[in-house]
């Protein structure tokens, strides 16, 4: 008898507890300059979703690059991000940009077209790539594309 009892109570675990369908990927936004020194140029924005389901997860955003006016300059680096069940959540998407890579790389005129932007007090900033849910053993990607124009205030 007492078997029966914990056999239905993991029965009622697992189906209360259950992945309904995957987090709703709402949007990319808030890109915006941190900091910007000599030797590197601080970027955030944020991946903002929406999580029905009973259970967690955690989404990787390894795969993202970070393309300044036209020129892939960094890639988005970040721990696994713990993502909390029945919530609206957002991930934060942090770069740090050398500087040395960017005035390094002149094809394509991206040195003139950041002077350009110096003039005009705007860079052009691209994500682009994937972010990835898994939580057990169900894995999903979102593909991710925001381009936006952010204002520089000196």
């Amino acid at each position: 008898m007492k078997n029966i009892v914990y056999f239905l109570m993991f029965i009622f675990f697992l189906t209360a507890c259950s992945v309904k369908k995957r987090p709703l990927f709402i949007k990319v936004d808030d890109v915006k300059v941190l900091s910007y020194r000599s030797d590197t140029i601080r970027l955030q924005a944020n991946a903002y979703f929406k999580n029905e389901n009973d259970i967690g997860g955690k989404i990787s955003t390894d795969k993202i690059k970070v393309i300044v006016n036209g020129a892939e300059v960094a890639q988005v680096s970040s721990d696994e991000f713990k993502v909390p069940a029945n919530k609206e959540f957002f991930v934060p998407l942090k770069v740090v940009v050398p500087a040395k890579k960017v005035f390094e790389n002149n094809e394509g005129g991206i040195l003139g077209g950041l002077i350009n932007s110096v003039l005009n007090n705007s860079i052009k900033v691209q994500f682009k790539g994937d972010i990835k849910y898994k939580v057990l053993g169900y894995k999903s990607v979102y593909p991710v594309d925001k381009t936006e124009e952010i204002k520089i205030k000196f």
